[in-house]
């Protein structure tokens, strides 16, 4: 990146730093179980609600127990259950409709991150019916008051109940891209262990996974808070205690719960103090082939952490006493090789490689300037890259598809 640019960069990162304590961040208010929501829609006057969520998770039966609750207590409810891993504009206008045709008052993001954005999309559309999502694309463009907003994670990873951003994909172009404003912080935010406990062991990985890179790019970033920190310090904990135990036993209710925990503290973490380039990279990722987020942060995570050299030693030296997998007699940088090599081993036992496939050679410099119009100058990264720079991960992840096949013919 030429150095006009960087300094441009940091100057925006250093401005929105200064600003952190003055803007209206806030969390959700936390419910521990889907039992109690009814009688705070009853409160709020909300008699017939909206219910974002997907086939997989509707399959599942995972929406019985809330569909009980609200018919117990008479509230009507409409369900759209045709929300796809990064969702579209389509499928927010879909739910859109269904909002007007159905007369909701209020809107449930019931699924993973992708439900859960669709959700918010749908309620800033609602709030701003005469502006498109492509215009509220960025940053601060909602600025309206949403219809009351409940989220209710059934993956522990991707911290979108307690997030300001909505990253939805153009169904046209492919091109993913975020809305990013503080109405779209859910009002509620209800981490139910049960509604996890049917999540299949690869998908409890890859979000889990997804959890501790918003942990980690959150933490090494420019613009952390002491409260961002420590939130980034106990989701590694968190994540490094019990993400195998929640993968080899789905049915752990303590480890699927604390995992829940852990989601959240980094969504807290990564809402004010952001994310980096793995998130920039994993989301072109998800917008060109609807590649899993949580599956393509994970592969990408450590080859980003190399890249950033020895700017991060300190900061992962700190994680990796958090992750428990060095103490305070370790030197620094062997300390942080050993946070690094944590993050392999993690993807090893989760049977996650380190190639995305659906790369293709000629889409690189398209996805690549993706990522650099996402990550620049928002993502307060340890170190700058321009869109030819971040070409080399998705070389990275081709080199090694290619030697993998290579090796195989031999």
């Amino acid at each position: 990146m030429n150095t006009l640019r960087k300094i441009y960069c940091r100057v925006f990162q250093k401005a929105f730093k200064f600003a952190l304590p003055f803007l209206p961040y806030r969390n959700p208010e936390v419910i521990g179980s889907v039992k109690s929501l009814p009688e705070i829609l009853l409160k709020k006057k909300c008699d017939n609600v909206l219910i974002i969520t997907d086939k997989g998770i509707r399959n599942l039966g995972l929406t019985d127990r809330l569909e009980r609750a609200l018919k117990g207590n008479n509230i009507s409810y409409s369900i759209y259950d045709k929300t796809v891993a990064n969702p579209t504009t389509v499928n927010v206008k879909e739910a859109e409709d269904l909002w007007y045709q159905s007369e909701c008052k209020a809107i449930i993001g019931f699924g993973g991150g992708s439900s859960m954005d669709c959700a918010k999309a749908v309620a800033a559309r609602i709030a701003k019916p005469n502006q498109s999502l492509a215009q509220m694309k960025g940053i601060l463009k909602v600025h309206k008051k949403l219809p009351l907003l409940i989220a209710i994670p059934t993956t522990a990873g991707t911290g979108s109940e307690t997030t300001l951003a909505a990253v939805i994909t153009d169904a046209e172009t492919r091109y993913k891209y975020a809305i990013n404003d503080f109405p779209l912080i859910p009002r509620y935010a209800v981490l139910d262990p049960k509604v996890t406990l049917s999540l299949p062991p690869f998908i409890t990985a890859t979000t889990g996974m997804d959890a501790l890179t918003h942990a980690v790019e959150a933490y090494i970033g420019n613009s952390t808070t002491p409260g961002t920190r420590k939130n980034a310090l106990d989701a590694v904990q968190l994540i490094f205690e019990n993400l195998d135990r929640a993968y080899t036993n789905g049915s752990d209710k303590e480890a699927r719960k604390n995992m829940l925990r852990a989601s959240y503290f980094a969504g807290c973490a990564f809402t004010k103090s952001y994310v980096g380039y793995v998130h920039a990279v994993a989301h072109t990722l998800g917008g060109q082939y609807n590649v899993p987020h949580g599956l393509a942060n994970a592969v990408l995570l450590p080859f980003i952490l190399e890249s950033y050299g020895d700017t991060i030693h300190s900061k992962l030296a700190r994680l990796a006493l958090a992750a428990g997998v060095a103490d305070s007699s370790t030197p620094e940088k062997e300390a942080a090789h050993a946070f690094i090599q944590a993050v392999k081993d993690m993807k090893k036992r989760f049977n996650i490689g380190d190639t995305i496939p659906e790369i293709k050679e000629e889409d690189i410099p398209k996805l690549a300037h993706y990522a650099d119009k996402e990550g620049n100058p928002l993502y307060p990264v340890p170190v700058l890259m321009d869109a030819h720079e971040l070409e080399k991960f998705y070389y990275i992840l081709m080199d090694k598809k290619q030697e993998d096949t290579s090796n195989e013919s031999e």
